[in-house]
């Protein structure tokens, strides 16, 4: 068993789709579906069952990838050590954020980070918040930021930006008049959201519930996985929706959407880190470096 065989099987898993897992790889397809062969053949055992076309990972494959996700994370923190010992000239990085701070809050730290440390190789990915906690937490990756405090075991939070949410509208959207309304007005127009697990969504229902309203009571016409459909959907006049003020600023501008005279809601932006696992110099840079600019959007 070899850890590329390994990083393989933990790429299929994480998709079910072999084709779409080499593409990820760079790897040809049948190099993709040779190394899980092996390691089902070596072993005597099936890690993902073959429905029609598809593959699904099976309950053996399910056990089997915690552990391959654990041997990986090692390896990597193995590896980060190694780097250390060269100081800063070398090494890599990983960071994966949610979506709104990676679209438009982490690009210019990320360029001042390069600025400093030009020989750390950045890696960077993007998930909700859930998905970003729960990498750090696998240690998949060193650091992850969020736009909603998400608590899991082992993992520091720590507080290094401040937001606003807002609720924004389409042009013709009635609240356009600019007379101020609650959150119990909330009930009286159509919502576009984002799916469960994301900051967002988090900061919504946490805004109504401190009012005694739940998303059941409202009309929720539209989920969706990411902000520039949202953004869409409300131009359209699909309804309103909740949103960053980093986001709907550039839009706010251009007058495509119109932000409703409803109180903001502050939001925090958390940096998360392993408590236990291996901490690289690169990951204390970073960490360091934005430190010197926490509490500033």
């Amino acid at each position: 068993m070899t850890l590329e065989q390994l990083r393989i099987f933990v790429e299929v898993a994480a998709r079910q789709h072999v084709t779409r897992a080499a593409e990820y790889l760079n790897m040809t397809q049948s190099a993709v579906s040779a190394a899980i062969t092996a390691l089902e053949t070596r072993h005597g055992v099936t890690l993902f069952d073959r429905v029609g076309r598809s593959i699904v990972l099976n309950r053996t494959g399910q056990l089997f990838l915690k552990e391959a996700q654990q041997v990986l994370a090692s390896a990597k923190a193995a590896e980060a050590a190694l780097m250390d010992l060269s100081g800063l000239m070398h090494g890599e990085l990983s960071i994966i954020a949610s979506q709104t701070a990676a679209a438009h809050w982490l690009a210019p730290k990320l360029a001042a980070y390069r600025n400093l440390y030009p020989g750390i190789k950045l890696n960077i990915g993007i998930g909700n918040t859930v998905e970003t906690a729960d990498a750090v937490m696998n240690g998949k990756t060193e650091i992850g930021l969020i736009e909603w405090r998400e608590d899991r075991r082992g993992v520091s939070a720590r507080q290094v930006a401040i937001d606003e949410m807002i609720v924004i509208v389409g042009r013709d959207h009635p609240w356009t008049d600019g007379k101020p309304r609650s959150i119990g007005d909330f009930r009286q127009t159509p919502w576009v959201m984002r799916e469960a697990g994301s900051g967002t969504r988090h900061a919504f229902e946490s805004m109504i519930e401190a009012e005694g309203l739940s998303l059941a009571e409202l009309d929720v016409t539209l989920q969706l996985p990411a902000n520039e459909p949202i953004i869409s959907a409300v131009e359209a006049g699909l309804g309103a929706t909740l949103m960053s003020r980093i986001l709907a600023d550039p839009l706010l501008k251009g007058g495509t959407i119109v932000e409703a005279a409803i109180k903001p809601l502050p939001r925090p932006f958390f940096l998360l880190r392993h408590e236990e696992r291996y901490r690289s110099k690169a990951a204390d840079a970073f960490d360091a470096m934005i430190s010197t600019v926490a509490g500033a959007p």
